[in-house]
């Protein structure tokens, strides 16, 4: 900076959490956690596929390491016929967990994995997902991102059905559920895995995206109100380039399912589309198709969570039709719209808060006159109760101090957010997908308003 400029400096912060979490006299805890990152994988034709599935899986793996590096875990399988899953799965990140060694041993021509953050179970070994369970009719894998909301009224279900429950996380529950007949029954006591699915969507419909996966298919689900994140990509033959548009005429050579897409390019995978809210999708090698689409409750819009765009995507993923980078983008110029001020800097990033006071004190020893903040993004101000670590209001700074408070607080001459209106906005400015007029976004952790009402822990809950 040239000392001589006596101008405003207005650090613009993407990742609004500088300012959410922590003691406000003290230690600043660490910022936002998400649960987790999803990604399977399935080769197309004849098996064994000459797919490398799980180098794919691995690899898909690294681009959705932002979403989880606590843990993470590949379950493979190599057919039919084959007796039982291979599995590795570790603490740490993804690099330091598959090693040559752990991808040799990882055979097969269908996976999935996981790559995880600690929400509502520790951060333990016994809790690394995909979680696998062994039934009469063969094992069942489950890689899970989000949190159910009504996870105690379930567990009860599950319990008073004599299954046992080796750990807390919901997503064992969820495989587990799975596993137990739907209420209408099956024949020739063959599982009926979508009908299972379905069962289990009516029970909790908040807030998950799944991977399911037996020995030759996979399942893609995403909860009713389509919460959390899920699309779809398509695995090209190697001599064939990659465009932006999807081309359904082209064969494809596997397919491959992901919490975001910003990974399909590195592994020679064409986005293809979101999966719907609600929908189940039926993955073989024979290709993929939609088995249903369950619905939400009457006049309920879709509630898919609005800080994807604001923190936890990575900026080149796609959802509804736009990059979240261009989403990012008209934040900070809806910003300057609602809270203009003349800027000499530009600071992209404020995470953890104990940070913030010291630059501002660099900035004013430099020369600079006046420091103002801008958030882009609304203030904190309610637990999330879907996947994300708020789970109480005394966590959140907003709710300590207001942005006059806060301002003196870190020494800055001022402090402004960005509307809940003004984010909104920005979001929905340049949305491109179908059935447009039923887009709807969750905003509980700003508004307090959840898509289907606070959930209460001693009762169960009628979604």
């Amino acid at each position: 900076m040239n000392t001589k400029m006596k101008r405003k400096i207005w650090p613009v912060r993407w990742k609004a959490l500088e300012l959410i979490r922590g003691r406000v006299g003290g230690q600043v805890n660490s910022g936002l956690t998400h649960e987790c990152g999803v990604f399977g994988a399935i080769g197309c034709g004849e098996w064994p596929t000459n797919l490398e599935i799980s180098q794919i899986i691995c690899w898909g793996l690294v681009a959705l390491q932002h979403r989880g590096q606590e843990s993470a875990g590949i379950v493979t399988s190599e057919g039919k016929c084959s007796k039982s899953f291979n599995v590795v799965k570790g603490m740490g990140m993804i690099s330091n967990i598959f090693n040559d060694e752990a991808i040799r041993r990882l055979k097969g021509s269908i996976g999935i994995g996981h790559t995880r953050y600690s929400t509502s179970a520790a951060s333990e070994e016994v809790n690394c997902q995909p979680f696998v369970v062994h039934t009469a009719h063969g094992a069942l894998a489950v890689a899970h991102n989000g949190e159910l909301v009504n996870c105690d009224s379930l567990r009860r279900q599950v319990l008073q059905h004599g299954v046992g429950l080796s750990t807390h996380s919901d997503s064992e529950l969820i495989t587990q559920a799975l596993c137990l007949n739907p209420p209408e029954g099956e024949l020739n006591g063959e599982p009926d895995w979508p009908a299972r699915i379905k069962h289990l969507m009516h029970l909790a419909p908040l807030s998950y995206s799944l991977v399911i996966m037996l020995k030759n298919k996979i399942y893609a689900v995403r909860d009713p109100y389509g919460n959390r994140p899920l699309c779809l990509g398509k695995i090209l033959p190697y001599n064939e380039p990659l465009s932006g548009e999807c081309d359904d005429s082209r064969e494809a050579e596997g397919w491959v399912v992901s919490s975001e897409s910003c990974g399909f390019l590195s592994i020679g995978a064409q986005y293809v589309r979101e999966v719907y809210p609600g929908e189940i999708i039926e993955m073989t090698r024979h290709g993929i198709r939609t088995i249903d689409i369950v619905s939400r409750p009457e006049n309920k819009l879709q509630a898919f969570c609005i800080f994807e765009y604001v923190y936890f995507a990575r900026s080149d993923s796609i959802f509804e039709g736009q990059m979240v980078y261009a989403v990012r983008l008209q934040c900070g110029r809806q910003l300057a719209i609602e809270h203009p001020v003349e800027a000499d800097i530009v600071n992209d990033s404020i995470v953890r808060g104990n940070t913030i006071g010291p630059i501002i004190k660099l900035l004013k020893n430099a020369g600079a006159t006046e420091v103002h903040i801008r958030v882009a993004s609304p203030p904190l101000l309610y637990p999330c109760y879907m996947g994300i670590n708020i789970p109480t209001r005394e966590e959140l700074i907003a709710n300590k101090l207001n942005a006059k408070e806060l301002a003196k607080h870190v020494g800055s001459d001022s402090l402004a957010y960005l509307s809940i209106e003004g984010l909104i906005k920005a979001v929905r400015s340049d949305i491109k997908t179908k059935n447009s007029h039923r887009v709807g976004h969750c905003t509980a952790c700003l508004s307090g308003i959840y898509p289907g009402g606070i959930p209460n822990k001693h009762s169960d809950l009628d979604w």
